[in-house]
């Protein structure tokens, strides 16, 4: 999924409810570099507008990111503290010759993993994250648990608001694993705007799988950042895989 200007205007926006569990993450992700003897430094795949990036950033922790998106860094860049961190602009999957090594925590939060486009770019990631940890260190992914039922044909509100309203529409095709759709943007200033998207979603076991052949080991898996126990109800999950030391 593309975030040109269009997209990337309204992100912060239409993520609000995401901006409001920022705090929990970074102290989760911040709890998992100090599990790394020695710490180290921290790498964000699809870090966007620096919604955890920044808070990650205010603890003291060396931040980096990689986003292949010129309009979504250019509005970190325009935040306090933005310009400070480092972002290479380019694809996530190649995060292996991208991002230098010894890294004490490679990240993906909100479901970004999907957004690269087929299984063999998901896999790339995560290889090439497991290449760039340190010995010890942590590999984390957050992303939606496919309940396949919900992912055909769903039509959700994602954001209201008095000068807003965000509708989304998706079609689900289980031979490929991906879901596409459009954001539905009505606004008495702009009309009616859609914006196109599409994910390439990965089971659970999959992506543990992914992990486990690029040499990491899970350690722990929760329902959310609050470290929420995981189970068959939960519509997402946060899992914690580790490089042996």
């Amino acid at each position: 999924m593309e975030y040109d200007e269009e997209r990337a205007e309204g992100y912060d926006r239409r993520h609000a409810a995401r901006f409001e569990e920022a705090d929990d993450t970074a102290n989760f992700l911040a709890a998992e570099v100090a599990a790394v003897p020695g710490g180290g430094p921290v790498l964000e795949l699809g870090i966007g507008t620096g919604r955890l990036a920044l808070p990650l950033a205010a603890k003291g922790l060396d931040v980096s990111g990689i986003d292949a998106s010129p309009a979504m860094v250019a509005r970190l860049r325009a935040k306090p503290g933005g310009e400070a961190i480092d972002v290479t602009v380019g694809d996530f999957a190649d995060v292996g010759v991208l991002a230098p090594s010894g890294l004490a925590l490679v990240f993906v939060a909100f479901n970004s993993l999907f957004e690269l486009a087929d299984q063999d770019a998901q896999c790339r990631c995560v290889t090439g994250a497991a290449s760039r940890l340190a010995l010890g260190g942590r590999f984390v992914v957050e992303a939606l648990a496919p309940e396949l039922t919900r992912l055909d044909r769903s039509l959700t509100v994602v954001s209201q608001s008095a000068t807003e309203v965000v509708l989304q529409a998706s079609v689900h095709d289980p031979l490929t694993q991906v879901v596409s759709g459009h954001d539905v943007v009505l606004s008495p200033a702009d009309g009616v705007r859609l914006l196109a998207w599409s994910i390439r979603y990965a089971s659970v076991p999959e992506i543990d799988l992914m992990a486990r052949l690029a040499g990491l080991t899970l350690v722990e898996r929760w329902g959310g950042w609050r470290r929420e126990p995981f189970t068959a109800a939960s519509t997402r999950h946060v899992s914690v895989y580790s490089k042996a030391s």
